[in-house]
């Protein structure tokens, strides 16, 4: 479970430094803000490392096993491109930073994959809530390090430096991999590219409700991603202003999706992952219906207070549930590839949700959007019912 966390530390880490660091920096710099807009195209391969996650699969590094070894490789990588990317010019050379920081997204993504992979070789099933509780919620740490501390020591030092320490914080995920044990592999590993590429697509289509779970995939969180998508505005729009969205949504909101993912993880070692994401996902609706009543009630911070605390909460114990249950389908032989697929599948609803849920708040009127979106969700849970433990033993 240390493990677990640590490693989730070092893949949250990265994410943010593409992106708010680097935007801050390159603002700062005088960077053409049409520029730093097309920069953040850099962060393409978390959308599309399922293209490389067979050869992950498939090759196996002379040290440390298939796992340990691609992973020691490439956060050592990972850290070279982070402490490279400080040492660019954005204002001078802004090919070359955005050159670095694609570095510093393809290295993190590939370290994804493998992480992925190790969490679902290394759990058992019935550990797997707890273990992906404790990678998400080292995840989120290491995200407000990189944003928030980053931010913190760019006021007191140079980027350069800032960048050089972000990447030594990345030794502790060096370490783990160096002292963890390497995962069994008892279903074996691809003995080709195309057993690689072409098998874990047709092993999991040969599935009973291989289609079922596909668009499980794509409804459990619709409606807790469209209403999360567009809340800043609804907030600003009914009276809170922007300190009090800072310190509830932000700062407690964050102390609350921690301690859901963790309560999550913990009630998952009791519970089975099927009865974990009927129970979470009708938490997730019930905290969505709460911004309707927020809507309705308006700039009351109590109420908000109490919607952001059950929202995050439920969000971050749904959010366990879904990561678990994906490692869970995943077989063995390939685990790196069919997690890759299935994380990327699972990130098509926030991108696509986002897109519309500001015309419909605007025509529908923010109460009866939240009411929409609550009511979104039901689908999700009703595919629930193909995945019940007498379904899966005829499948």
């Amino acid at each position: 479970m240390l493990v677990a966390f640590v490693m989730g530390f070092s893949s949250g880490l990265p994410l943010l430094l593409t992106l708010t660091v680097l935007q801050a920096w390159m603002k700062e710099e005088g960077v053409d803000l049409a520029l730093i807009g097309a920069v953040t195209l850099v962060g393409l391969p978390y959308t599309l490392k399922f293209l490389w996650a067979p050869l992950l699969d498939r090759f196996t590094l002379p040290f440390l096993g298939r796992r340990r070894g691609w992973l020691l490789v490439i956060q050592l990588s990972l850290m070279a491109a982070i402490a490279g990317l400080g040492q660019t010019s954005p204002p001078h050379y802004p090919v070359l930073a955005a050159g670095a920081a694609f570095l510093v997204t393809f290295f993190s993504a590939s370290q994804d994959i493998v992480i992925d992979a190790y969490r679902r070789e290394d759990l058992p099933d019935k550990e797997l809530g707890l273990g992906s509780s404790l990678y998400i919620n080292g995840y989120r740490i290491g995200m407000l390090l990189a944003s928030g501390g980053g931010l913190i020591l760019a006021d007191r030092i140079a980027f350069s430096w800032v960048y050089l320490i972000m990447a030594g914080c990345l030794i502790p995920g060096v370490a783990a991999t160096l002292l963890a044990p390497e995962p069994t592999h008892s279903a074996g590993s691809p003995v080709s590219l195309r057993e690689a590429v072409v098998d874990p697509l047709v092993e999991y289509f040969r599935r009973r409700g291989a289609l079922w779970i596909l668009a499980f995939i794509l409804l459990y969180k619709l409606g807790d991603s469209m209403a999360s998508a567009i809340t800043i505005p609804f907030y600003l729009d009914i009276g809170f202003t922007k300190t009090q969205i800072g310190a509830v949504v932000k700062l407690f909101g964050f102390w609350a999706t921690v301690g859901g993912a963790l309560i999550g993880g913990l009630m998952m070692v009791r519970f089975d992952i099927y009865r974990s994401l009927w129970l979470f996902g009708i938490l997730q609706a019930a905290s969505t219906a709460g911004f309707a009543l927020l809507a309705r009630i308006g700039d009351s911070l109590a109420l908000l207070s109490g919607v952001i605390a059950f929202e995050n909460l439920s969000s971050g114990m749904g959010t366990a549930a879904f990561a678990a249950f994906m490692a869970s389908i995943t077989h063995k032989r390939f685990t790196a590839t069919q997690y890759a697929l299935l994380s990327s599948l699972m990130g098509v609803p926030r991108v696509m949700a986002s897109a519309p849920s500001g015309v419909l708040a605007k025509h529908m009127g923010w109460e009866a959007f939240f009411i929409f979106c609550t009511l979104i969700a039901i689908p999700g849970l009703l595919l629930l019912l193909k995945f019940t433990p007498e379904n899966r033993q005829r499948g």
